[in-house]
């Protein structure tokens, strides 16, 4: 069918609309039918809002009419949803549907997108009496330079103008990724993790990331193993950490370096956009190489397998292999894990590994030997094996922190 994309004036162009989001609403992220179905999807919305005065169903109670109707647990939503966990956020309320999520919802169980594509909540400071502004840690931020260009005399007199200050700056309100001002969210998080001081950090890294120039445009599709390949390369390079940062802008990917604030407990999050950026950041919080680079490709395993836009994941490294973990943090562990080293990689299965034998497999593999020594470390759960191998103090004077 061949349609241009134009305003909905009147009931002709309202169902030829309707004609052709049907037949587009399938498309693969990355394709001109994928943008159209985005932007048609709002011409619709905007055309409907202002003829019809009937309501459609809540999303989530078309959900749960449908698993009545077709006798459908819980689990029989992780094949559309992606997780047990994801499930019963969304049944419940406490996460919205992605436009994943709507896509196999839609073609699997049948419920109507224009259901499923409703308006998702969007965060409104306004509502949240309970946010105490001078709670946010003002003067670390400041010395972690999140306050440039704004008057940061008396700052803690002017909390509330300074945390507006950096939420313009990523765009407003509705920028704000979804999950950081509400408890409940899928990160890998300290329990004692201060959640202003991790508001504040994420905070700083999407003001600093989404005024970035000249990124290229993402396209996930490009994450491919040529990718992993030639960043995992960078490791072996004195300054390959520094470099990753520029590999990633080549991708369309950001990568910030913002140090950790007191009661954060995050080496890293990961974010994606409302207009669909990546944007990872890193604290360097544990200065070594093996950790930057898991750190850093656990990240980018979220971005690629689990973020859909205007969602974040932070990350507590220290808690890998806990009972707390969920599927996704499992996932994007092996998938840095599969990105570093070789499936059959078995030095960490021997009794007697040399020094020599570090430093060998790691030339053999093109990768910096404090990765390799890092991975034996974590598989025999013995942090004094090798610790002269691990890069210790090598990271942050990349970056002159």
């Amino acid at each position: 069918m061949n349609y241009k994309i134009k305003p909905i004036r009147n009931e002709e162009y309202y169902n030829a609309a309707l004609e052709y989001l049907n037949k587009i609403f399938d498309s693969d992220r990355g394709t001109p039918e994928f943008d159209d179905m985005e932007v048609l999807s709002i011409l619709i919305e905007k055309y409907e809002n202002e003829h019809y005065s009937i309501n459609l169903p809540d999303p989530v109670e078309a959900i749960k009419f449908r698993m009545e109707q077709a006798d459908l647990s819980q689990k029989d939503l992780v094949p559309y949803i992606g997780s047990r966990s994801k499930v019963s956020e969304i049944l419940s309320g406490k996460r919205n549907l992605t436009l994943k999520m709507i896509r196999s919802l839609h073609r699997h169980l049948g419920i109507p997108a224009e259901v499923l594509l409703q308006d998702q909540p969007i965060l409104n400071l306004n509502e949240f009496k309970e946010i105490e502004f001078r709670k946010f840690p003002l003067i670390e931020m400041e010395k972690n330079g999140a306050f440039k260009d704004f008057d940061t005399t008396h700052l803690k007199d002017k909390a509330e103008e300074a945390i507006r200050f950096l939420i313009d700056k990523i765009g407003g309100i509705q920028a704000i990724p979804e999950g950081l001002f509400i408890k409940t969210n899928p990160s890998r998080l300290n329990a004692k993790t201060d959640p202003y001081a991790l508001q504040g950090w994420s905070l700083q890294v999407l003001a600093e990331g989404i005024n970035e120039r000249n990124i290229k445009p993402y396209i996930q599709e490009n994450i491919n193993e040529s990718f992993l390949k030639g960043l995992v390369s960078l490791s072996t390079m004195n300054e390959g950490p520094r470099l990753s940062i520029e590999y990633f802008v080549n991708h369309g990917i950001i990568l910030k370096i913002i140090p950790h604030l007191k009661n954060t407990y995050i080496d890293g999050a990961s974010f994606i956009t409302r207009e669909g950026r990546p944007v990872i950041g890193l604290t360097l919080r544990y200065d070594r190489i093996d950790n930057f680079w898991f750190t850093l490709l656990h990240e980018l395993g979220h971005v690629v397998k689990h973020l859909e836009k205007g969602n974040f994941i932070a990350d507590d490294m220290t808690l890998r292999g806990s009972n707390a973990d969920n599927d996704e943090e499992i996932e994007a562990d092996n998938f840095a894990e599969k990105a570093l080293l070789p499936e059959d990689f078995d030095l960490d299965k021997r009794d007697i590994i040399s020094k020599q034998d570090v430093l060998d497999y790691a030339t053999i593999q093109n990768v910096h030997h404090a990765i390799v020594a890092g991975r034996i470390q974590y598989t025999k759960n013995n942090y004094r094996l090798f610790s002269n191998l691990v890069g210790r103090g090598e990271v942050r004077k990349c970056f002159e922190i």
